[in-house]
């Protein structure tokens, strides 16, 4: 049998700790790390959220199963959890150009990222961890 509470805090401690590696290459210059560091910390927190009800699935972009369940949340926290969705898409690309940035253009991942850049995306990593916070606290799961 599935079991949400396993699941749930599973991905809270895998965006936790990307947020902090996030942080971490922030403070050392690593644009490039900072960004792929952030994206993996929203798409978990999207999946923590997911995982209250299912289990994710393999993708960086959890966006449309978190819209799925969105209606299985309390009202109160649906907004939230769509802002998470939307974050997790939003940074969903970068897992691709933080790895193999852009072949066409002869552009590596290191070359693609300025200071904004990285820290737009761990305002938004942030910001979904906040969100998944508060709607497990909601829901009275421990974290």
């Amino acid at each position: 049998m599935y079991d949400p509470r396993s699941e749930v805090n599973y991905r809270r401690k895998l965006a936790e700790g990307y947020l902090k590696e996030a942080k971490r290459a922030y403070d050392r210059g690593d644009w490039r790390d900072t960004v792929a560091n952030a994206q993996l910390a929203a798409e978990n927190a999207a999946k923590a959220i997911i995982a209250i009800y299912r289990a994710p699935s393999w993708t960086h972009d959890p966006y449309y199963e978190l819209l799925d369940i969105l209606d299985n949340l309390p009202e109160d926290v649906r907004e939230r959890a769509r802002e998470v969705a939307e974050i997790a898409h939003t940074l969903a690309p970068e897992h691709g150009r933080t790895t193999y940035g852009e072949p066409a253009r002869g552009l590596t991942p290191w070359e693609l990222y300025t200071r904004e850049d990285a820290e737009k995306a761990l305002k938004l990593a942030q910001k979904a961890i906040e969100n998944l916070d508060r709607i497990l606290k909601r829901l009275s799961i421990e974290m």
